[in-house]
């Protein structure tokens, strides 16, 4: 099999900005609206912070707009890396969630930061490996010498479809449903803004050394958030998973993607030092680390607070790691995502 690992020379991730989405909710919050459907099925109050780990999640406010939170934290990391909205050479908005189908959300995020004439603007989308497949283009571009700087943003709301997924099972109280609905009750909400610069630019970054990818697509019925994107949509608005197919094909993925990442960084055996994984949840937590021989404390999760905020959660919980200074200078740091179907992406970071 041809195999090509994605590697760097002057690529440095420079700095992060985030923005919390200001409502909290408790996973008690969402059993009480859903106690019919409890009391109907015999489920015991409590299980869904026990099957997950998940205590609380975040909402935007009602009526809030993609663009608003990316553009905060796109603030944010322009004034904490102390660069010049005209210098960003690439702007790229990376969330499953988007304001319109058109223009790009970047376009409106560009706009608020004031960003040059010259700027390449557009968004993309890949499930929760948007922000990971937007910094390999980001980084491409650098190594290419295209543009010395580049700003990832992203932006997730949760509220809509956790909203919508309890008023179903209330009008259709079935366990079912109730399994095929579990993942989206550990969705979050918030934003998360990465800088990217050659290493000219860069006063205090960490190194992006290079990665692998892997795909599973004929696991890609897994999960599915909808509706299509016809005028109008031939489905309702809906997200289903299959929460056992996914941990079982995204843990067989992971395993052969570690063992490529491995390979082609040539790590030794204590590489990497740090892991900052996609944010799911506990079950999941546990059964990657165990299946790739990576002990816990290698790892720092927020799922417990924030829950799954799909693209956002990997970078957003990096900064956190490291404004806790759980990632430390010298530590060579995994970002690892397993997304919806079924991607997988591995980056190597010298911190």
């Amino acid at each position: 099999m041809n195999d090509f690992s994605l590697t760097y020379s002057k690529v440095f991730i420079d700095a992060f900005g985030y923005e919390l989405a200001p409502n909290v909710v408790t996973s008690e919050d969402l059993e009480l609206k859903l106690s019919p459907l409890y009391e109907l099925l015999h489920i015991q109050a409590g299980q869904l912070e026990a099957i997950t780990g998940i205590h609380e999640r975040r909402f935007w406010d009602r009526n809030f707009r993609m663009y608003q939170g990316a553009s905060m934290a796109g603030k944010k990391v322009l004034e904490i890396a102390n660069i010049a909205p005209l210098q960003i050479g690439m702007l790229i908005y990376a969330g499953v969630c988007r304001d319109n189908l058109e223009p790009a959300t970047a376009c409106a995020v560009a706009s608020e930061l004031g960003l040059a004439p010259h700027t390449q603007i557009y968004d993309i989308s890949n499930a929760c490996l948007g922000v990971l497949n937007a910094i390999i283009q980001v980084a491409n571009a650098i190594e290419l010498g295209q543009i010395q700087a580049g700003l990832i943003v992203s932006c997730e709301s949760s509220r809509q479809i956790v909203e919508l997924t309890i008023e179903r099972l209330l009008q259709e109280p079935n366990m079912h449903h109730f399994k095929k609905s579990l993942a989206t009750l550990t969705g979050g909400s918030g934003a998360v803004a990465l800088l990217m610069t050659d290493q000219k630019l860069s006063h205090k970054g960490h190194r992006l050394v290079g990665g692998v990818v892997r795909n599973a697509t004929e696991h890609h019925r897994l999960c599915r958030w909808g509706p299509d994107t016809g005028i109008p949509a031939s489905f309702p608005v809906v997200m289903e998973t299959d929460s056992v197919g996914v941990l079982k094909h995204g843990v067989a993925l992971g395993m052969e993607t570690y063992k490529a990442f491995k390979n082609a960084l040539q790590l030794s055996d204590n590489k990497p030092h740090k892991v900052i994984c996609h944010q799911v949840g506990s079950a999941h937590q546990k059964t990657i680390l165990d299946s790739l021989g990576i002990s816990a404390e290698k790892d720092f999760t927020t799922y417990r607070f924030l829950g799954n905020i799909g693209t956002v959660s990997l970078p957003i919980t990096a900064a956190i790691a490291s404004e806790r200074e759980f990632l430390e200078k010298g530590d060579f740091v995994g970002f690892f995502g397993i997304g919806s179907g079924l991607n997988c992406l591995m980056l190597g970071v010298d911190w």
